[in-house]
């Protein structure tokens, strides 16, 4: 049987995400969009349960087109409060929506998100080697100083915790522990 990391349930989802998603490094804008916003959704629940809600979230913010998701009218956001399929915080929807304008303003001065994002690791992943869970940690300088940065450019619900955790699911950090098979993979 794989060694997974301590995080890891046996739901499938869970083991899905796991092995085949979660540290993998991402350089495509789309998919950096992606986990952003369901990081921010993240906060202050449990990754599987974001999971759980992924599909609802994607059909619900248009495949997570935050070139349409910056333009939501106010009808747009009372529709995604009616929506059970997805976590209904008025918060967390207003920031999506800012955060996409905010998101395709780094894009306009960087000419992607993506030189912007991993400019802070130099374009490389940074490769952890943490043994057990309490090794791992919820924040770092790196992720309190992107963090930091996002807020100045306007970005909302990016507090460090959620940062570091977006790092970790981009690939911008390798965390998996040592023991775990998709340690070298990635």
């Amino acid at each position: 049987m794989k060694k997974r990391c301590f995080w890891v349930s046996d739901d499938p989802l869970y083991i899905e995400y796991h092995d085949n998603e979660w540290g993998v490094p991402v350089y495509d804008d789309d998919r950096l969009f992606e986990f952003l916003i369901l990081e921010t959704f993240q906060a202050g629940l449990s990754w599987i349960t974001i999971l759980k809600k992924r599909e609802n979230f994607r059909e619900a913010l248009d495949n997570f087109d935050y070139q349409k998701i910056a333009k939501y009218s106010e009808e747009k956001f009372e529709e995604l409060l009616q929506n059970a399929g997805i976590i209904r915080n008025k918060l967390k929807i207003k920031a999506t929506i800012t955060n996409a304008q905010a998101f395709m303003k780094v894009q306009e001065e960087f000419g992607s998100f993506s030189k912007y994002i991993w400019s802070f690791t130099n374009g490389k992943p940074i490769k952890n080697s943490f043994k057990k869970r309490e090794d791992v940690p919820a924040t770092t300088e790196l992720s309190d100083q992107i963090s930091k940065d996002l807020k100045k450019r306007g970005f909302k619900f990016v507090g460090s915790t959620v940062i570091y955790a977006h790092m970790q699911a981009t690939g911008m950090v390798n965390d998996h522990t040592t023991d775990c098979f998709r340690y070298n993979e990635v």
